[in-house]
């Protein structure tokens, strides 16, 4: 039997799962922790279904911190959507203790577990198919921003520190460009001065925030649509999940990452950058959506910067590719040589892309300010 298939099995006899257990299978398609569906029997009821996740060590120090992280806004989210007469139980994620009261279960290896129900009904999309789906996603997400706005985010632990601080990300590239231990510097150098001369964009929303012109809120800080769970019936947003980056954040980095990732018709890796251009419709389409479903939530200034989070985004994500790529592709999994160089081309398109096109970005945000 090997490591895995041991700690699987100590995990489930950890949990109370109301029913006898008739298989644990590998499910998703998540490459940071270890996710299992759980099938149960009960006596007089069709299979139960339920979550059980090992937490991934190598992406996660501290599982307590995530954990408090999670049960908190889990059971928040719960009864603010109990409040406005919503449904707990397709609506927000709930942790499952284990037999023991503690928030996690951590087996003999040292591996953190945690269970929630299964969401029945409801189906996660990996790319949006459609421009309704892209806007179910930002009404689900600025729903979250909703029934979290009163949530005191300074008592979230930052599981993942400076995670969106472009400042910093920029200055990891210059270090990996001034040390370049591979001498892969000379072959990007287009993309290398691309980032350069964007530096005080990266200080934009930073100096924002510090001068209190943006709230810190709490953010998801991986909106992608496949984060969303979709009524299998309705086609609408029914439960946000992987809540790991639940941190402090703005919210205009969970809706520039949502632009990033779904308002364009490319590969995050595309090599034809002729194929690479945002759709302003689709950012439009998710802004409107977004916006709704916050409700009200957000500033002025907020939806003011909302270009920004999507030029932001986009930006650091071009330049943690790049970075990586400099360093001998150390975090980002790869398939193919150069394979984070081209995910960094992309990135500059779409920024340049933005720019090219950022009067028109900024009269779609206005469209929804009172002031």
């Amino acid at each position: 039997m090997d490591a895995l298939q041991t700690a699987l099995d100590e995990a489930l006899g950890a949990f109370d799962f109301g029913a006898p257990v008739v298989g644990a299978l590998r499910f998703g398609q998540g490459h940071i922790n270890d996710t299992f569906v759980v099938h149960t029997q009960p006596d007089d009821l069709c299979c139960r279904r339920f979550i059980l996740q090992r937490m991934s060590p190598a992406a996660f120090k501290r599982p307590d911190q995530l954990m408090e992280n999670i049960i908190g806004v889990t059971d928040y989210l719960g009864r603010e959507i109990e409040k406005h007469g919503g449904d707990r139980s397709r609506e927000a994620l709930e942790v499952i203790r284990p037999r023991d009261g503690q928030p996690y279960f951590t087996d003999s290896q040292g591996g953190a577990w945690r269970l929630y129900p299964f969401v029945e009904h409801t189906i996660c999309y990996q790319s949006a198919e459609t421009p309704e789906l892209f806007a179910a996603s930002g009404r689900a997400f600025g729903r979250f921003q909703q029934l979290l706005r009163n949530y005191p985010a300074d008592t979230l632990y930052e599981t993942i520190p400076n995670f969106h601080n472009t400042e910093d990300r920029l200055a990891k590239l210059k270090a990996a460009v001034e040390s370049d231990p591979l001498g892969r510097a000379a072959s990007c150098q287009p993309e290398i001065q691309f980032m350069l001369d964007r530096e005080k964009d990266c200080s934009v929303a930073l100096d924002a925030m510090r001068a209190g012109t943006l709230p810190l809120r709490v953010t998801h800080n991986d909106t992608k649509l496949n984060n969303v769970l979709m009524d299998d019936k309705t086609g609408e947003g029914m439960c946000i999940i992987d809540l790991d980056t639940v941190m402090p954040g703005l919210v205009i980095y969970d809706f520039g990452d949502s632009i990033r990732f779904g308002a364009n018709h490319c590969a995050e890796d595309e090599t034809d950058l002729s194929k690479v251009n945002l759709d302003l419709g689709l950012f439009a389409a998710y802004t409107a959506a977004f916006l709704e479903g916050a409700g009200g939530a957000l500033t002025d200034a907020e939806i003011q910067y909302l270009p920004w989070g999507a030029k932001l985004m986009t930006l650091e994500c071009g330049i943690r590719f790049l970075t990586d790529y400099l360093v001998g592709d150390v975090y980002f999994h790869i398939a193919r040589e150069n394979h984070n160089l081209d995910r960094c081309r992309t990135q500059c398109k779409l920024v340049a892309d933005m720019e090219a096109h950022w009067a028109e970005l900024e009269a779609i945000a206005a469209q929804y300010r009172k002031g």
